[in-house]
């Protein structure tokens, strides 16, 4: 197909439809977003243009790929970078409609390859609000070598059917012609404008010529960023990973004390594998395999449902006692991240390999060591400010990507090199460092797959956000479980990743008014409840998305998250 006859831009929208989808994106929604078609469907956690921008590409004749990859682009442009960049991470579950296999692409963070003590690595943040979330230290030891645009290029490659340079159209426009700065944003501004104004490339790139920050509703545009989005589309991602562009990050990295080569950016590669896939109640879970950690801690968690009684209980949102058991099953995501030696301290004798955690007789050994009064740990996770997208194409092919800067809305450093940001990852993840040689890729948090019944593809979802885990586990349960259509599953209350205090005790979050006050006492934690979206991102929300395919019609039924300026959209 020549790039002649693509335009994804919203010069091919319909009639008003541009000016709906921008209104879109300064809205915030307290309902999720649903949308019904036969022949495509997109949803995602943020921005809905974005959105809009990927369902284009399903019109003019591409393929989930192609709609999903659109899709991403487009949301790093219309946040400036902030809780997601084109030097972030991805991961990528895809089902081949033609020959129903699951592929994984694993896109995420390379350590660097120079940085021998990570222990040693400044910074540190605390989920306890806006304040604690900031960040402590500026350090070019923070940075790590992300994957997303390597990733694009790589699951084009393998699966796209339109031309490559199409894909960042959408992107290209919105930096160029400016975006309307939406709640999310605004937020980000008002917590780093003394952070993004440290550095001259970064005060010109996302600051008003001024120096002052951009508020809600006003446009911003990314001159710089459109011209470098132009050049990979043009020359390829090669122009990053060890281009000019690449250059130029490992001198503005190194300035700040990092010790990242123009080496750790050439010797990236992402890694495909075959889904790790497990039988969770009559369905086949197929997610991303280690070392991403999310995708184990996923399925043990499922696991842990079915042999906790937690499913022969009433709902969560009604029960008191179930509620604590969720929130006690879900606390074990902490276990994803504690060294091994603190793990056989705490359950000696049990194996905490991936192999083993996936399995259901872990899960009964697991829970037995809990009910017989083994110490739960309570651990800080780290912030997972990111995005997700899901697509499905009239042919039946499933994309499901998480994407994420990994850090805390540009992160402290707040470097931007020609209209990229560069996160600060490794100020918050100093012991997962400390476990992978240098060089090596980090195990990821993601959670994100595909469900299968008898063998055919019904669900594709992704989440995000520091409680992914938690929202994950409840957005399965809810749909496979007990039986909720996905617009239920998403709208049904949740409960929030706890906040973790130097104690060693947590409370847990939810929203403000969802839950009985008399649901929450009877669980018998100490709780608290997020009075605004905003209060929300920071005290652990999840955020969940999902398409369901209907395998005798091939209805596609695509549901959003139920906060911020999700959408769902379908044709």
């Amino acid at each position: 197909m020549s790039d002649n006859t693509v335009d994804l831009t919203s010069a091919s929208w319909g009639p008003g439809e541009f000016e709906q989808f921008t209104a879109a994106q300064t809205r915030s929604r307290s309902k999720a977003g649903t949308a019904t078609g036969r022949n495509g469907a997109v949803t995602v956690a943020y921005g809905a243009y974005a959105a809009r921008a990927g369902l284009e590409a399903l019109k003019q004749g591409g393929n989930a790929i192609d709609a999903a990859l659109t899709t991403a682009l487009t949301q790093v442009a219309l946040n400036a970078g902030a809780p997601i960049s084109y030097f972030g991470i991805m991961s990528l579950v895809y089902l081949d409609a033609k020959s129903g296999r699951v592929h994984t692409m694993n896109a995420e963070w390379n350590t660097v390859a120079g940085e021998t003590d990570p222990l040693s690595i400044p910074g540190g943040i605390t989920m306890t609000g806006v304040d604690g979330v900031a960040g402590t230290t500026v350090s070019g030891r923070t940075a790590m070598v992300g994957g997303f645009m390597k990733g694009v290029d790589a699951a084009h490659a393998r699966f796209g059917r339109l031309p490559f340079e199409c894909l960042f159209q959408p992107a290209i426009e919105a930096a160029e012609q400016g975006t309307p700065v939406n709640e999310s944003v605004d937020m980000a501004y008002r917590m780093r404008a003394a952070d993004l104004a440290r550095l001259p490339a970064t005060r010109e790139a996302l600051l008003k010529p001024d120096g002052s920050p951009y508020r809600l509703g006003e446009t911003l545009r990314q001159p710089k960023l459109a011209e470098t989005l132009k050049r990979i589309a043009a020359d390829g991602v090669g122009y990053m990973y060890g281009g000019p562009w690449g250059a130029k990050l490992v001198e503005a990295v190194q300035a700040d004390g990092g010790h990242m080569t123009l080496k750790d950016l050439t010797d990236y590669e992402v890694h495909w594998a075959d889904a790790l896939t497990a039988d969770i109640g009559g369905y086949a879970l197929a997610t991303t395999p280690w070392p991403n950690a999310g995708g184990v801690a996923m399925i043990e968690a499922q696991h842990l449902a079915a042999v906790s009684g937690l499913l022969d209980q009433p709902h969560w949102t009604v029960s008191g006692e179930s509620l604590r058991k969720a929130l006690d099953i879900t606390r074990l995501i902490t276990l994803s991240y504690l060294p091994q030696e603190a793990t056989a301290k705490l359950f000696p004798g049990l194996d905490f390999s991936p192999e083993a955690r996936v399995t259901r007789e872990h899960a009964e050994q697991l829970w037995a060591r809990i009910q017989d009064g083994a110490a739960l740990p309570w651990q800080p996770i780290a912030p997972r400010h990111s995005d997700d997208v899901v697509a499905v194409d009239a042919d039946g092919n499933i994309a499901a990507i998480t994407h994420s800067i990994n850090c805390v809305l540009w992160g402290k450093t707040a470097i931007n090199i020609d209209g990229i940001s560069i996160g600060d990852p490794a100020a918050h993840q100093q012991q997962v460092l400390a476990s992978v040689r240098p060089g090596d890729r980090l195990p990821a948090p993601t959670e994100t797959g595909v469900l299968l019944k008898d063998g055919v593809p019904v669900l594709g979802f992704a989440s995000m956000g520091a409680g992914l885990h938690q929202r994950t586990f409840q957005g399965l349960l809810n749909y496979m479980r007990f039986g909720m259509s996905i617009e239920d599953a998403v709208n049904t209350p949740d409960f929030f990743m706890p906040t973790f205090h130097p104690d060693g005790t947590a409370t847990a979050n939810f929203g403000a008014g969802e839950y009985d006050h008399a649901v929450l006492h009877a669980s018998g934690v100490p709780w608290h409840e997020a009075a605004s979206s905003e209060e929300a991102r920071f005290t652990g929300e999840g955020l969940w998305v999902a398409i369901e395919r209907d395998p005798a019609t091939g209805v596609l039924n695509a549901v959003s998250h139920n906060r911020n300026n999700s959408d769902a959209v379908a044709f």
